[in-house]
């Protein structure tokens, strides 16, 4: 399974404690340079940045069509990191595009790409039995405090999916 990785999830999982949910999911992610820099450059992220360039299951690749990612941005209004994201899922053939941005996930939904969020990779790791329910709502806990935003009736439909109860 080819798996396409924009910042976002990554850097929620990271800050949850569980970037290895994407490892024991997919074995491995790509994301295009714009990602990377967005990853490694960013001076909030500055403590995931030695962990995003050590971790070997993630893999960054190179857009080979720079003139689709500038006609994606300037049309859509995308950013750097997400345009290069959706670039690469088609030049890539890949099956799967994480994706949490609401205007690129619509874009996305558009170009008929299939893509989850980091909620749904949450809910895939526990009906994988990859994480149990007090660790899914300890990471929508802490994706949330450290700034992340997420909508609180899917936080919540996810708590009820893993038989919590709903808080947000």
């Amino acid at each position: 399974m080819i798996v396409v990785s924009d910042t976002t999830p990554i850097i929620a999982l990271m800050k949850a404690g569980h970037l290895e949910w994407l490892e024991q999911l997919y074995h491995e992610i790509s994301i295009p340079e714009a990602v990377f820099y967005e990853l490694t450059t960013n001076d909030m992220f500055q403590d995931e940045a030695e962990q995003i360039k050590r971790c070997d299951f993630i893999k960054i690749l190179n857009v080979k069509n720079s003139e689709a990612v500038n006609i994606l941005r300037s049309a859509t209004g995308l950013d750097a990191g997400e345009s290069e994201a959706i670039v690469l899922y088609s030049e890539s053939k890949a099956d799967l595009l994480l994706l949490d941005e609401h205007k690129a996930r619509g874009i996305a939904k558009q170009m008929e790409i299939e893509f989850v969020g980091t909620l749904g990779v949450m809910m895939l790791a526990y009906d994988n039995k990859i994480a149990s329910a007090k660790e899914i709502e300890e990471s929508i806990d802490c994706m949330l405090s450290s700034g992340i935003r997420y909508n609180a009736r899917l936080c919540n439909k996810v708590l009820a999916y893993v038989g919590l109860k709903q808080k947000y």
